[in-house]
């Protein structure tokens, strides 16, 4: 699974944090977006992260199929410009589930900051 970041146009390490957000990443945006399909994902994770977070194929296609799996997600199959596209779009599972993760990771984050930069009392 790989999600590379991107700086000034190199790439950097990858980071494991991110790959443990993966999911997460996804349902928020389908979430936000109603369906999409893999690569508009992709694109749209580069565009709000101005290039800074690339998703590889590698790394999405299996999330998103895990998610299928789990019942978060269901797919949707569309004929566009003679070609099948496959859309993705949360279950009702899937929106309550989107809810619980993205609390668990605004806890995570909080929980992070708190132990990186505490405040010190005298």
């Amino acid at each position: 699974m790989y999600i590379c970041f991107f700086k000034n146009g190199a790439a950097m390490k990858q980071s494991q944090l991110y790959k443990g957000s993966l999911a997460t990443i996804v349902m928020k945006l389908l979430e936000e977006n109603g369906r999409m399909y893999g690569y508009e994902i992709t694109q749209k994770v580069k565009e709000i992260t101005n290039g800074e977070l690339k998703i590889t194929e590698g790394a999405l296609y299996p999330a998103l199929h895990k998610l299928e799996a789990e019942g978060v997600l269901e797919v949707e199959v569309a004929q566009v410009d003679n070609r099948v596209r496959k859309y993705y779009k949360l279950t009702e599972k899937g929106t309550t589930e989107t809810v619980n993760r993205l609390a668990e990771l605004e806890d995570f984050i909080r929980n992070m900051q708190t132990l990186v930069q505490p405040k010190l009392e005298y």
